[in-house]
């Protein structure tokens, strides 16, 4: 049994002092600090490893479901040493889980990533936990093709993910390419995918078609996609009308932070999942990087390619969290579930993770007021402390 004390406890709705967080690998309750050190005292917790959170913050683990790289590897090097390296370096900024998301490449470096990741949802990798991929293309638009690769883009293709359905738990797609709405039908009728509207062009009647055909979810809101326009309202306002929930890249770089306040007005706190969209230079100096076999370069906190589009982020959740509540009027607990309750809702591990409730798995965070992380713990386990 561990235990975490003198914290303020992130819950969905409020954030409690004086509790003591008790769990092994699992969350086994919230008690009363009084009660707990009356229960020391008379040896009920013998040989308990007790944690001081010395006033920060106890917060539920992050979860990061679109995610490139960190530390210098990428997903779609396809090694396990590379979603290693992922796993411990985004550990350090409180990613207690996260889906690897691979691009528009090859068909064989594709499923040589997507055959690594599931073999990594099966390892301990020493920092947060692989649950899965994010299939970011190749069923994209062109025209939106952002810093992903044209000469793989193909048409959606049912044939093209199968015997990886339990592997998959998000799919970004232009559903303007899917005919007929054959390859959106399929994925509802046979896997539990989340699908994803993003790199699109689709018209706002295409877009709204598609959310009611299965399209659960919008990849990086208001990057590579049709704009809000009062005469063609395209995807973004597709996604404002309808329930459906939204990415956020809150870096202040690929979406103005006048605009987070707007969204959260629009879609409401709980439809809102912030990611970094991080590519492989993520947790590391300045300089010329790689995303998707193209030349980045990473500078003043952006990562661009050579003609200057932006080619994901450097972003951490941890920053992204405190962004939002810098540039909002959001709670701190409130942009917490942004990246965590929120995130585990969205790919249905909610009854697991995601928050801090006994009999969930114990992922969780300790972080000061700079959102400066101390402690990570993965299902009972420290994965990375701040010496």
């Amino acid at each position: 049994m561990r235990a975490i004390i003198n914290g303020r406890v992130i819950l969905e709705n409020c954030i409690l002092e004086d509790k003591v967080v008790l769990f092994d690998t699992q969350i086994k309750g919230l008690i009363n600090k009084i009660e707990f050190e009356k229960n020391v005292n008379e040896g009920s917790y013998d040989g308990i490893d007790i944690i001081d959170a010395k006033g920060s913050y106890v917060s539920p683990g992050f979860i990061d479901l679109h995610i490139h790289g960190s530390g210098g590897r990428d997903a779609m090097d396809g090694e396990i040493e590379d979603l290693k390296v992922i796993s411990q370096s985004i550990a350090q900024n409180g990613v207690t889980g996260f889906l690897p998301t691979t691009m528009t490449m090859s068909k064989d470096k594709i499923y040589k990533a997507l055959d690594n990741i599931k073999e990594g949802m099966k390892l301990d990798l020493g920092g947060a936990k692989v649950l899965g991929a994010h299939m970011e293309g190749p069923f994209i638009n062109p025209k939106y093709k952002g810093a992903q690769k044209e000469d793989y883009i193909i048409e959606p293709d049912y044939n093209f993910i199968k015997g990886y359905e339990d592997v998959i738990k998000i799919i970004t797609l232009a559903p303007e390419k899917d005919n007929n709405s054959q390859f959106i039908k399929s994925i509802k009728e046979n896997t539990n995918i989340v699908l994803s509207i993003g790199h699109s062009d689709a018209t706002y009647e295409e877009a709204m078609e598609s959310i009611e055909k299965g399209v659960s979810h919008a990849t990086h809101l208001f990057n590579a996609m049709s704009p809000l326009n009062h005469r063609k309202p395209g995807v973004i306002g597709a996604v404002f009308n309808s329930n459906i929930n939204c990415e956020l890249i809150a870096d202040k770089i690929h979406v103005h932070p006048g605009v987070f306040q707007t969204v959260v007005n629009i879609k409401g706190a709980d439809k809102v999942i912030l990611i970094t969209d991080s590519m492989r230079a993520g947790c590391m100096k300045d300089g010329i990087s790689e995303l998707g076999g193209q030349k980045v370069i990473v500078k003043n906190n952006s990562a661009r390619l050579e003609n200057g589009t932006l080619a994901g982020s450097i972003l951490t959740l941890n920053k992204a969290a405190k962004n939002m509540v810098e540039n909002t009027n959001l709670n701190i607990y409130q942009a917490i579930s942004m990246v965590s309750l929120n995130s585990a809702k969205d790919i249905g591990i909610s009854d697991r993770k995601g928050s801090i409730e006994e009999g969930k798995d114990a992922d969780i965070v300790i972080f000061d007021e700079e959102y400066n992380v101390s402690h990570t713990i993965v299902e009972g386990k420290t994965v990375f402390t701040k010496i």
